[in-house]
């Protein structure tokens, strides 16, 4: 298994969660983050005074998947959340060992 973790632009939450949908993915966790890379940032006028805004808001969506299922879920992703414009985000993909459905006593693939 897989847990995939892609920081996006907060107004491509709702393209990736529904390209997410149709390769059948159901359940994810999403936050609200606030970050910076190559964007570093940038400054705004408020009331006459400027000032630096150093972070950005992103979104951060997390899903665990199969591995049977992992290229796919990357691969909607990035179709989804890509603008072609500096600040897209990233995908981060870290092995899973084990899944345990709190409710139920699933574990692994059964639990996801």
């Amino acid at each position: 298994m897989k847990k995939i973790e892609a920081v996006i632009k907060p107004f491509k939450l709702d393209e990736v969660r529904e390209a997410l949908s149709e390769v059948g993915i159901t359940g994810l966790t999403v936050t609200e983050v606030k970050g910076f890379g190559r964007q570093k940032g940038h400054t705004e006028l408020y009331r006459g005074a400027e000032y630096v805004v150093d972070f950005l808001p992103k979104i951060k969506v997390e899903v665990v998947v199969t591995d049977s299922v992992a290229d796919q879920a990357i691969e909607a992703i990035i179709k989804s959340a890509r603008t072609g414009k500096i600040g897209d985000g990233k995908i981060f993909v870290m092995p899973v060992d084990s899944v345990v459905r709190i409710r139920t006593g699933e574990t692994d693939e059964s639990a996801v």
